[in-house]
């Protein structure tokens, strides 16, 4: 039973019926210009919409500065009832009831997208909720450097824990950057943790395609396009709630070959934008090489399937979209691993192609060799050409100790971003808050050195730990560690123990 009735409510609603549009409007406008204008497309998320909700109408920034825009596709539960109950206590929660489904959040977002009236819009969806000062930090940013989009760090939550989505745009405060000189800036482009000028939606015209998958991605880029200069913060926007509503979500209905043909579609509009080549590459290559191999060749139904070659053929039709390019795609792959995939697939050495893939999931110490100072993987079932692939960096125990009230780690790196090298981060893999980074020293020839105070490793609760060396700003390794007997020690009644993990690197418990 519905906890709020609603053909009984509706009789006292101020309900605005646009059959043109196919839709109703439940709610007014307040008259006084709002700030910022939120928009969450709803369907069928009784079980988090009220935590969605409120966690706007809490926001710092005041909820007499937002205009909060829900668009109901259709609920067959009770969403369209807490929706009338919440318009009806807030003259700024505007409710929009469509007449049809639609099958995709594009369209409910692009009605708010055309209702708002706020001089930004920032996306929620129904079952995630904002950080209570989320709002106002990407407001304050926006306003400060009159920047066209401010992005912050999403959390996810699942139920095992926390952890930080899409690092690259939160590991760091940038101002008035372009957005070109974040090289994954174009990955995890959900509609979570970001903000955008209106005016860059409504003079260019973006909406989001009305697609069941990457809706959001091609809409996102079509943004990023047109922003001049945007902004990154580390502060916390957003929660991505994945605890136990996964198959509600149309991407997780949506099978792969089906994702490909979308992405086919999101190719092809942006091969036909003809853009700046410099611009398109870095486009396409999260489009190629994440999407078409990363992602396509690690679903669970390829890896058991005996009809591979429907795969195949799917590829081939993506790359096909290629030969026209002003320049070989490939060459921009961020990870030589898929340099080697797609070629092995261009050149039909299928069998090859499925062992080596095999190998990179099961595989999970893999051999390494040094030549001139940079790292490959020997993949030795493989013929020469393809037997050593290069990896970005490499890093590898040297010896530890223990000195007064100090704990030393001396390890190599090798690879070609070791000037890049800002830190080393002590993480718990269970909570995106439990981090620690700590200062270290690499020479030119990649000998790092590591000191961490004690009395720091004591504040750490009790769990295990993964230790990496941060470079580029947000990306990480391991150090690997040889199969030696664990360090440990007491300090303060508490054991540490730095151990050789499953994967062969060095890790830390704290007991």
């Amino acid at each position: 039973m519905s906890i709020f009735p609603w053909k009984r409510f509706r009789q006292n609603q101020h309900l605005n019926n646009d059959f043109s549009r196919g839709y109703t409007i439940a709610g007014k406008k307040e008259s006084a210009q709002t700030k910022v204008t939120v928009i969450t497309p709803v369907y069928n998320a009784e079980n988090y919409l009220r935590k969605t909700i409120d966690s706007v109408i809490h926001q710092t920034i005041s909820m007499n500065h937002i205009e909060f825009i829900l668009v109901d596709d259709c609920s067959t539960d009770s969403s369209k009832d807490i929706l009338l109950e919440y318009s009806s206590k807030y003259n700024n929660i505007i409710c929009v009831f469509l007449h049809q489904n639609t099958g995709t959040p594009g369209k409910p977002r692009n009605i708010g997208i055309q209702l708002s009236q706020s001089k930004y819009i920032t996306f929620l969806d129904a079952d995630d909720w904002l950080e209570p000062n989320g709002l106002k930090i990407l407001y304050d940013i926006l306003e400060e450097t009159g920047d066209d989009y401010a992005v912050g760090k999403t959390i996810q939550v699942h139920s095992n824990g926390t952890k930080i989505i899409g690092e690259h745009e939160s590991c760091k405060e940038r101002r008035r950057i372009s957005p070109y000189s974040i090289p994954h800036i174009f990955h995890h482009l959900g509609p979570r943790a970001r903000m955008i000028r209106a005016r860059i939606l409504k003079e260019n015209q973006i909406l989001f395609p009305e697609m069941k998958f990457a809706e959001d991605k091609q809409f996102f880029i079509d943004v990023i396009i047109h922003c001049n200069t945007i902004s990154t913060t580390k502060k916390t926007i957003y929660y991505l709630n994945r605890l136990d509503n996964h198959q509600t979500r149309l991407s997780n209905q949506t099978n792969i070959m089906e994702k490909s043909e979308c992405n086919l579609k999101v190719i092809k509009y942006i091969i036909n934008k003809k853009l700046d080549v410099d611009k398109e590459k870095i486009i396409l290559n999260r489009l190629y090489e994440y999407d078409s191999i990363t992602r396509f060749f690690t679903t669970p139904h390829f890896q058991k399937t005996k009809l591979k070659i429907i795969y195949y053929l799917k590829l081939k039709k993506i790359f096909k979209t290629a030969k026209d390019l002003r320049y070989p795609f490939s060459d921009g792959f961020l990870q030589p691993m898929n340099k080697v995939v797609y070629d092995l697939f261009s050149k039909r050495k299928y069998r090859e192609l499925e062992k080596l893939l095999k190998w990179d999931r099961t595989e999970k110490v893999k051999d390494i060799v040094i030549t001139e100072g940079l790292p490959y993987i020997i993949a030795s079932f493989l013929e020469d050409k393809y037997k050593y692939i290069r990896i970005p960096m490499y890093a590898v125990y040297e010896d530890n100790f223990l000195t007064n009230d100090t704990y030393f780690l001396n390890f190599s790196v090798y690879g070609n971003y070791i000037d890049s090298i800002t830190d080393v981060i002590i993480v718990n893999g269970k909570d995106a808050f439990l981090e620690v980074s700590l200062p270290v020293t690499v020479d030119k020839l990649g000998f790092g050195k590591l000191e961490i105070n004690l009395e720091l490793l004591n504040q750490l609760p009790s769990a295990t730990y993964s230790i990496f060396i941060r470079f580029n700003n947000y990306m990480k390794i391991n150090i690997r560690k040889p199969k030696t007997n664990s360090f440990t020690f007491q300090y303060q009644d508490r054991d540490f123990i730095f151990h050789h993990t499953a994967y062969s690197n060095i890790g830390l418990k704290i007991k």
